[in-house]
């Protein structure tokens, strides 16, 4: 069962100037940040709120780090902008195989490595009405230890 919109995912040809942007003008600050060396992207992901399933909704800024990396050959082409919605679901393995049974192509085989520690996969934007589709399963929030 999909649970909550995780993250809009938006492709940028400056992260740093992008952030500056949302935290001006939204007041949104980074919650987290990396380089996903095997997308090809620096991240920064701007936290929006807590969800009732103990999750939360975020902007995924995203920079190409190369220039055949996805979102490189996506902003070559469509400019800055909305790249991806991302659903978050406790299972990604289980939803993906149920909306796959349905006709919608899955484009990883396999689940992988997102932000924070998450397992993704990305429905094909063709067969989910022209917009790429994530999903997600966060990674598990550990204890602090006592």
């Amino acid at each position: 069962m999909l649970t909550r919109i995780d993250h809009i995912g938006i492709a940028c040809f400056d992260l740093d100037r992008t952030v500056e942007f949302y935290r001006a003008t939204y007041g949104f600050e980074v919650f987290h940040s990396e380089v996903n060396e095997e997308q090809g992207v620096r991240e920064a992901m701007l936290k929006i709120n807590d969800t009732s399933d103990g999750g939360a909704s975020y902007l995924q800024l995203l920079e190409p780090t190369r220039p055949d990396s996805t979102v490189a050959k996506w902003l070559d082409k469509n400019g800055e902008g909305v790249h991806h919605i991302a659903f978050g679901t406790a299972d990604v393995d289980a939803e993906a195989a149920g909306i796959g049974e349905k006709g919608v192509r899955v484009l990883y085989e396999e689940p992988r490595r997102g932000s924070m520690g998450s397992r993704i996969t990305f429905l094909h934007p063709k067969d989910c009405h022209g917009v790429l589709t994530e999903l997600v399963t966060s990674a598990p929030v550990e204890s602090p230890e006592h």
